[in-house]
């Protein structure tokens, strides 16, 4: 017996006390839905009305089953409500994981996009370095990841890449500084700021590559994971820093200048699992575009503002 069924069936019943305007209601012949309730009244054991020619009373028996089947029901559909609606993506948290590198002023203007789009989930932004994003997201730890290329993305779904042009972070006093830009060969001589390669391996090697291919043969290179330190050992003179402005734009005593060529770019992917993604997730992608593709401006204290011609492609998934 579908217990919900009968249950549904007996409460239309007790609201109308009628056996024939039941069955109009629930858009059924009476025979049958008679049937159902003396069946339930079998099931239970019990008399659930008392029938007469007017229509049909709840015995006591009855009255203590609405009482307690109206507030199952409720339930019931609510659950029922909530499970498709978490199915849908409209309700609990969207897991994500971010390179250390991403400024705060972006992770937050991210976080507010999202919000946007889905008021109803919260974003959960999780520090990560590279391998840490696609072993989570391997193992459906994370929902969507912005991973710095060149990466390993194979078994993931791209649903958006973004490029973003890097320039140089330099001491203010350094003769470079009163250029409108610079190239990676005037950078020589200098030691390099990086993050851990650790962080992001194909990304460190691609930027080692392309400074020495340019001319750039750091002296010697000094890793820093928190911008604050990078940007301190910058203004030590331990080395130059590539970045898109935003550590430059913390520090009076700091600039930050455009290469020459837009040679050297900081690319990124939103990458998402090949099977049953989670259906906010492109909503995610969607908040990373908006933030990174385009608006951007990087100036520091002082300076005027330096445009960042920042690229977005969406992937087909």
């Amino acid at each position: 017996m579908d217990l919900v069924r009968h249950l549904r069936y007996f409460v239309v019943v007790s609201e109308e006390r009628h056996f024939g305007r039941a069955a109009e209601r629930l858009g059924m012949a009476q025979p049958p839905l008679s049937q159902r309730i003396r069946r339930l009244e079998s099931e239970l054991g019990v008399r659930l009305f008392d029938r007469h020619a007017r229509g049909a009373d709840l015995t006591d028996a009855g009255r203590v089953l609405l009482g307690e089947t109206v507030e199952l029901l409720a339930r019931l559909d609510r659950a029922v409500d909530l499970t498709r609606r978490a199915h849908r993506g409209e309700i609990g948290t969207l897991h994500a994981g971010v390179p250390a590198d991403v400024s705060g002023r972006a992770l937050a203007a991210i976080a507010a996009a999202f919000a946007e789009r889905r008021p109803e989930l919260d974003l959960d932004l999780q520090e990560l370095t590279t391998a840490e994003q696609l072993r989570q997201l391997a193992d459906r730890g994370l929902d969507a990841a912005l991973v710095r290329r060149p990466a390993e993305v194979a078994g993931f779904a791209v649903t958006a890449e973004v490029a973003a042009p890097l320039g140089v972070v330099l001491p203010r006093d350094s003769a470079l500084a009163a250029r409108a830009e610079a190239s990676l060969s005037d950078l020589a001589g200098q030691g390099l700021v990086t993050r851990p390669r650790a962080a992001a391996p194909g990304f460190y090697d691609e930027i080692l590559e392309v400074c020495r291919a340019h001319g750039f043969d750091p002296v010697r290179v000094h890793h820093a994971q928190n911008p604050e330190f990078v940007l301190g050992l910058v203004l030590a003179g331990r080395g130059v820093a590539f970045d898109t402005g935003e550590v430059a734009r913390k520090e009076t005593r700091a600039v930050w200048r455009p290469l020459a060529g837009e040679v050297l770019v900081a690319r990124s992917t939103v990458l998402v699992p090949r099977e049953h993604a989670h259906p906010a997730a492109g909503d995610f992608a969607s908040a990373v575009v908006e933030v990174l593709d385009g608006g951007g401006k990087a100036e520091g204290p002082g300076d005027g503002v330096v445009a960042r011609p920042w690229t977005a492609v969406f992937g087909e998934g």
